[in-house]
């Protein structure tokens, strides 16, 4: 199985979220049990607490991802393919890790351009894997095409 070494050593972003975040998840999960509920589902919430009011703002346009740009500059990170994942999210890939380290996180893929977080994490790791599977500069041109209109109309945005 492939390592977690895999990983971008990090993945540049805007901060959108409050400095003690994962405590603030934490608790919110344990005293709301429809978000512990979508978290498990999807890892991502509609109504995040750790997103700050210019926060949301910047993810809904899609505008924290623009320093992504230096990593595609570096060779880190593509324009298509998967997003980039934390180490605790390896787990969650399972057997499917190797799919995802065969290729370089990109800045728009299947999943931004199919759904973004209205999707189960699950349907995220297939759609890695189906992009992994098919990968080619026909689809990779597609994907580009979709991925304007995905974030204009900031479809699965939040």
């Amino acid at each position: 199985m492939a390592t977690v070494e895999k990983l971008p050593s990090q993945a540049l972003k805007f901060r959108t979220m409050k400095v003690d975040g994962d405590a603030i998840l934490k608790e919110h999960l344990q005293s709301n049990l429809a978000a512990r509920f979508e978290w498990e589902r999807t890892r991502k919430l509609r109504r995040d607490p750790r997103v700050t009011p210019i926060g949301a703002i910047v993810r809904k346009l899609s505008l924290d991802e623009f320093p992504q740009l230096l990593n595609v500059l570096a060779g880190d990170m593509s324009i298509v393919g998967p997003r980039p994942i934390v180490e605790q999210e390896v787990l969650r890939y399972g057997p499917y890790f190797e799919y995802y380290c065969q290729v370089r996180p990109g800045l728009t893929g299947i999943w931004q351009t199919s759904g973004r977080s209205d999707t189960s994490y699950q349907q995220r790791v297939d759609m890695d894997v189906s992009y992994v599977e098919r990968k080619g500069l026909a689809l990779d041109a597609w994907l580009l095409l979709k991925t304007l209109p995905a974030v204009m109309f900031a479809r699965g945005s939040y």
